[in-house]
């Protein structure tokens, strides 16, 4: 009784450690565009058409992309999410700052003042703007059953960890919580690489 005792505990934690992983959404750039710039750049009363659902309820990856021009360099095709949003704004790496010669800055999404402007090219016009080039701050997504779950609250910066051969801590994780969530920690494609982070690679709040 006392090896079937041990298993019964093995397994009990192994099913609570699985309730306390988050799934990982690593993105590539991309650009949220408002309603006016997506006519500017597609045709007068466009609407964005749908590729696939993202994880988040309501967001989608639409067919369109454009072309982000800095003063040093372009970077083609990139992918353009909807829904139409109140304010444009453009989701890059520090890796892509540098090649379009731009000063990179670390935001949370929706939070594009004092960020650098670039310019948008698409198949019916051009959008040149003043600011809204960001760096996503790296931030996990929950409701309030997971806000619980985990024991955070909208708003909170926590430490995320990762296993694996290049397994590693991220700290400075931003927590936030709506009804609307699906949980997930969203990564950018530099942050991914560096840890060796998958599309189906799990991580951990840390305790403080």
């Amino acid at each position: 009784m006392d090896k079937l005792d041990a298993l019964l505990e093995k397994i009990l934690e192994a099913v609570e450690e699985k309730k306390l992983t988050i799934p990982v959404g690593i993105s590539n750039r991309h650009i949220h565009l408002k309603q006016e710039d997506i006519e500017t750049l597609f045709g007068k009363d466009y609407q964005l058409n749908k590729l696939k659902d993202l994880s988040q309820k309501g967001q989608f990856a639409a067919k369109e992309v454009v072309t982000i021009c800095g003063p040093k360099s372009i970077i083609e095709k990139v992918r353009v999410l909807g829904p139409a949003r109140k304010e444009t704004q453009i989701e890059v790496s520090i890796g892509d700052c540098l090649k379009l010669g731009i000063k990179g800055k670390v935001k949370m999404s929706g939070d594009i003042c004092e960020t650098p402007g670039i310019t948008l090219i698409g198949p019916k016009g051009t959008v040149v703007l003043s600011k809204g080039v960001i760096v996503s701050q790296r931030h996990i997504h929950m409701d309030e059953e997971d806000a619980k779950r985990f024991g955070v609250s909208n708003g909170d910066v926590v430490s995320i960890k990762v296993d694996g051969i290049r397994g590693g801590q991220y700290d400075n994780t931003c927590v936030r919580v709506d009804k609307s969530f699906t949980l997930e920690c969203h990564l950018d494609t530099e942050e991914a690489n560096a840890l060796g982070i998958e599309p189906n690679s799990k991580i951990k709040i840390m305790k403080k």
